[in-house]
């Protein structure tokens, strides 16, 4: 069993990365602002079962497969960086629609886009092939121990989210007016789009 010292460590170490601005801010920023912070729950399992993918790829050791390969790593990297990109583009041509009357959001879109854009992260399995490695015992069963860390990485990035989720809340009147939805998405747009070209370049 992985100790408890070393999952300290861990959080410490990802601290910095849960911080900084991603993918999963700016689509939980999008909807919540859109649709209220009920919208933020499929954002939020969208983000963690992202998460959970890359922890069971690297206990698999096929993450390791893919960032041992030029080619595979290229074309990951790659399809997430479209991926956001196309997503920004989505995101501002619905700016520039009439708001629908009544219309329900299409089930599962917030989660389906957590959800790719952490499995398409390549910079977010290489958190479990470099710092993982540096918190798990090796006579300990390694499954057990990544899925610990990976449960402490959820949890922390839950807590995260649920905090701006309630920063947003708080700011409920702002939230509702046409004109802050339409800058909101297009500022949401503009992100993606430049997270997907950055992630393209690096």
């Amino acid at each position: 069993m992985i100790h408890p010292y070393a999952v300290a460590g861990f959080l410490l170490a990802i601290l910095p990365l849960i911080a900084t601005p991603g993918a999963s801010l700016t689509l939980l920023i999008q909807h919540v602002t859109t649709g209220g912070r009920r919208r933020a729950v499929p954002v939020i399992l969208g983000t963690v079962t992202g998460l959970y993918a890359h922890a069971t790829l690297a206990a698999a050791g096929l993450s390791a497969l893919v960032m041992h390969s030029s080619q595979a790593f290229t074309a990951v990297k790659l399809l997430g960086a479209a991926y956001l990109v196309g997503l920004g583009l989505w995101t501002w041509r619905s700016t520039t629609l009439p708001p629908p009357t009544d219309q329900p959001e299409r089930p599962g879109s917030g989660y389906t886009q957590a959800v790719l854009a952490n499995v398409l992260n390549p910079k977010a399995a290489s958190i479990y092939l470099t710092l993982v490695p540096q918190f798990v015992q090796s006579g300990d069963p390694l499954g057990g121990q990544i899925l610990t860390l990976a449960t402490a990485h959820a949890l922390l990035m839950v807590v995260w989210l649920l905090t701006w989720t309630a920063l947003l809340h708080q700011g409920a009147n702002l939230v509702r007016k046409a004109r802050f939805k339409r800058a909101i998405g297009r500022v949401t747009a503009v992100v993606l789009v430049v997270l997907g070209v950055r992630a393209a370049a690096t």
